[in-house]
């Protein structure tokens, strides 16, 4: 049986304290009808249940005033305008939307419904808001915009301070991914690493990639957010990475409890109390042209030791203090 070791207790409750847990929609008696817009599938249930939980914390709870449509792509991007459509004809009062390809299709479905998205990458870049501070139109959230790449780089080195080269697969059609590249390339030439870039542009390409970064034998491997990477192709990663013998670390720690090395990214019930703080104050009258982008106030370092161990690895003492998570 896996056990884990949890850090940073204390942090997350404190977090969760100042949250209000008896918070009173705007009018009592009301079913708000939130929109769920995924690009992944009903199986990934992590991200939902952490959502309903940030609802939750606001007095916001399913079967008593809060219905919630889901709506999942299952990683067929050119699904997601009828997915989108659907919500508008379902006329919800706010419509979530995960990743920047459903925040695009969200905003040409509607002008009008608010859009609150979860933890994109440079929305201001992608054109999904005018800008950070003014994010204009319908559409709000949280991102994420560019230390933690660099944090990930170094992470690496520190577990191997020979380290010189990273792969990078990404999906090549979508422009956050592409931006996430381009900024985690300026960390890498900081820190003397050599990234190895793989663009994918389909499903079918991924095996390829693949078999491209085995041949050329870097000392590691990273992935974007991208979930149609972090979760649709998680078994492969995490199998290519055991068979290679390769350093690894992820912005998603669902792939280091599959057996990758390391992850360090916003905490999930962090970053989604904060984006049902933002559909609360939405519900209350808030204009999401108003309500400024916000990045995530909490990251979590989790560490594989199984998987370290059958690397010969030693951790150093100093990363795994620092660890929220050991996996032994």
């Amino acid at each position: 049986m896996k056990n884990t070791r949890r850090r940073g207790l204390l942090i997350a409750a404190g977090a969760v304290c100042l949250m209000p847990t008896t918070a009173v929609p705007q009018q009592p008696g009301r079913v708000y009808r939130i929109g769920w817009l995924s690009t992944t599938s009903p199986s990934a249930r992590t991200q939902i249940d952490a959502f309903r939980e940030g609802l939750r914390s606001f007095g916001y709870v399913e079967g008593r005033n809060l219905t919630i449509e889901t709506r999942w792509a299952d990683g067929n991007l050119a699904a997601l305008p009828a997915l989108a459509r659907s919500l508008v004809e379902l006329k919800v009062d706010v419509i979530c939307a995960v990743t920047t390809p459903a925040a695009h299709a969200a905003k040409q479905a509607t002008s009008t419904i608010p859009i609150v998205f979860n933890s994109l990458a440079f929305p201001d870049k992608t054109g999904v808001v005018a800008s950070l501070a003014r994010p204009g139109g319908n559409a709000t959230g949280t991102a994420f915009l560019g230390p933690e790449y660099g944090k990930r780089l170094e992470l690496l080195r520190e577990v191997s301070p020979s380290l010189v080269s990273v792969a990078i697969p990404y999906r090549a059609k979508n422009a956050a991914s592409v931006l996430a590249v381009e900024e985690t390339q300026r960390w890498a030439r900081q820190l003397g690493i050599a990234l190895q870039p793989y663009g994918i542009h389909s499903n079918e390409d991924f095996g390829t990639a693949l078999a491209a970064i085995a041949r050329n034998r870097p000392d590691a491997l990273m992935t974007t957010a991208d979930p149609l990477i972090t979760r649709q192709h998680r078994k492969e990663i995490v199998a290519f990475v055991a068979e290679n013998r390769l350093l690894s670390v992820f912005p998603d720690p669902e792939i280091v409890e599959a057996g990758g090395l390391m992850s360090y990214g916003q905490s999930t019930a962090a970053i989604w109390g904060q984006t049902a703080l933002f559909i609360d104050r939405i519900l209350k009258g808030a204009r999401p042209a108003d309500l400024p982008v916000e990045q995530p106030n909490k990251f979590d370092l989790v560490i594989n030791l199984k998987t370290a161990k059958a690397l010969a690895l030693t951790i150093p003492k100093s990363l795994l203090l620092r660890a929220d998570r050991l996996i032994e």
